[in-house]
Formats: structure tokens, sequence, C-alpha cells
């Protein structure tokens, strides 16, 4: 227990020093330069610009990258790309489970009755 709380402790500050440390970049620059993205230390990523549904939707599901992570949308850090998230998962459900061999369906052709149902009835009274 005692160790848990020490992780989310390190792991809170260390996230507040990131946000910190991107706001000191953008502060650092003149304001004509300042585009409030970029990256920390040149590895971790950073974007405080408001979001549009266009990167959100680049960002948390992209079919065209390959990447598994991708810039996050607002904030410090990543986002998964869920697309490839679930591409991830199918493969890794079908290595383990195996791919069931297709279903065969047979398709049967019913032949219509040659006289309609509702006329045998008349033909009877």
């Amino acid at each position: 227990m005692r160790t848990l709380r020490g992780l989310r402790r390190l792991f809170r500050l260390a996230v507040i020093g990131l946000v910190v440390a991107a706001v000191a970049t953008e502060l650092s620059k003149p304001e004509q330069e300042r585009t409030w993205h970029g990256k920390v230390g040149g590895v971790v990523p950073y974007d405080f610009r408001l979001p549009t549904w266009e990167r959100i939707r680049s960002a948390y599901w992209n079919p065209d990258s390959d990447a598994l992570f991708s810039d996050r949308v607002f904030g410090v850090g990543w986002a998964v790309n869920l697309y490839q998230a679930k591409q991830v998962l199918k493969s890794v459900f079908d290595r383990v489970m195996g791919t069931p061999p297709p279903l065969p369906i047979r398709m049967t052709t019913r032949e219509p009755a040659s006289t309609p149902s509702g006329s045998r009835r008349r033909e009877r009274e």
C-alpha cells in the first residue's frame, strides 16, 4: 500500500514537472514564435492549443497511421491510437486462440408453390 502511494506521488510529480517544463519552454520564446506545441527535451510531446475534432480523430482513431501512440490532443504525453490497439489485440487474440475455419453455409432454394395457398381454399368452397 505504501509503495503504491509512493509511485502515485512520483508519477504526479513527473507529470507536473513536464507541464511546467513545457510552459517554461513556450514562455522562453519570443511572443511571435510561441506555438504552444512541441516536445519537452525532444522526447515528450505537449500541446496546449484548443483541440479540434480533426486532431482528436487523428490522435485517437487513425487507420492511416501504423503508430500505436500519437501526440496527445491537449496536454503533455501521448494518446493511444485505438484503431491500431484494436488491430494489435485482434492479431494477438487470433494467434492465441487460433482462427477458426470458416463455417460452411449451404444455401437451399425453395421452389415456389404451383398455386397460392389462398386460391386452394377458394377452390374447395
